[in-house]
C-alpha cells in the first residue's frame, strides 16, 4: 500500500493562505473565549448538558471559518450572537420556572442512600461504576458504607454526605485490591457486600442478594473514613 504523504498532509495547500488560516483561527478562538466569559461559567465541570450543547454549536460555527477560504468570519459571528442570545433567553426562563429548569438541566440523581447504591432502572444509570469508584477514591472514601448519601449533580459533579464515625457501617470496597476479591463463591463466613447494589449480609456460602437478586460478593470493609 503506497501512501501519498504530500497529498495526505498538504494536498493543494496554498502557502499564501496559511497566514490567513492563522489569523482566522486566532479571531474565532478569541470570540469563543469572549462568549464563554459572557455566559458566566468559569470551568468545564460547571457545564450542564444544555451548556455542553452550546459549546458544540460554538465549535461548529467557529470551525469552518478557521480554515475554509469560502466561509467568511462575519456570518459566523452572527451565529455566535444568536447562540448567546438564545442561551440568555433560556437561562432567564429557567431562573423563573423550576419546571422548565428541570426539563432543560435535568435533576440531581441519588446514587447512594444509607451506604448502598439506589436501585435504579438500567436506563437511568448514566455513569460507569469504575468512574464513580474513582470519584469516591478522590474523596478518600474506602467503601460505600462510609457514605450516607451521594448525588449526581446536573453538571456531572458528585456530592457526598458522610456518616459520622460511630455510624459508619460495613460496605462495598471501592479500592482496587479489595474489590478484586469479588466472587460468586463464599468459602468463609463473614460480612459480604453485593457488588451490584452494595447491600451487606452475613453469609457463609454463596447465593443471591436479598435486595437485588445478584450473586457476586466481596468481603465488606468496616474502616472509618480518614479525611
Amino acid at each position: 500500500m503506497n501512501i501519498d504523504w504530500h497529498t495526505l498532509l498538504l494536498n493543494d495547500l496554498d502557502w499564501s493562505y496559511a497566514l490567513e488560516i492563522v489569523i482566522r483561527t486566532m479571531v474565532m478562538f478569541a470570540f469563543i473565549l469572549i462568549l464563554l466569559r459572557l455566559s458566566g461559567k468559569k470551568g468545564v465541570r460547571q457545564l450542564s448538558i444544555f451548556e455542553v450543547a452550546i459549546i458544540i454549536a460554538l465549535g461548529s460555527a467557529a470551525g469552518d471559518p478557521m480554515f475554509t477560504k469560502d466561509v467568511a468570519i462575519l456570518p459566523s459571528l452572527l451565529v455566535f450572537g444568536i447562540i448567546l442570545l438564545f442561551y440568555r433567553v433560556l437561562t432567564y426562563i429557567a431562573a423563573n420556572s423550576e419546571r422548565f429548569e428541570n426539563i432543560l438541566e435535568g435533576e440531581p440523581m441519588y446514587i447512594i442512600e444509607d451506604g448502598m447504591f439506589t436501585l435504579q432502572e438500567e436506563t437511568d444509570n448514566t455513569f460507569a461504576k469504575d468512574e464513580f469508584f474513582a470519584e469516591m477514591r478522590n474523596q478518600s472514601i474506602e467503601h460505600v458504607g462510609q457514605v450516607r448519601t451521594a448525588l449526581l449533580e446536573t453538571n456531572g459533579q458528585v456530592s457526598f454526605f458522610f456518616f459520622e464515625d460511630e455510624e459508619v457501617r460495613p460496605g462495598l470496597p471501592v479500592l482496587p485490591k479489595p474489590y478484586s476479591l469479588r466472587s460468586n463463591k463464599i468459602d468463609k463466613e463473614g460480612e459480604y457486600a453485593c457488588t451490584f447494589c452494595g447491600n451487606v449480609e452475613t453469609r457463609q456460602h454463596g447465593g443471591t442478594c436479598k435486595r437485588c437478586d445478584k450473586d457476586e460478593w466481596v468481603p465488606a470493609l468496616k474502616s472509618r473514613r480518614i479525611s
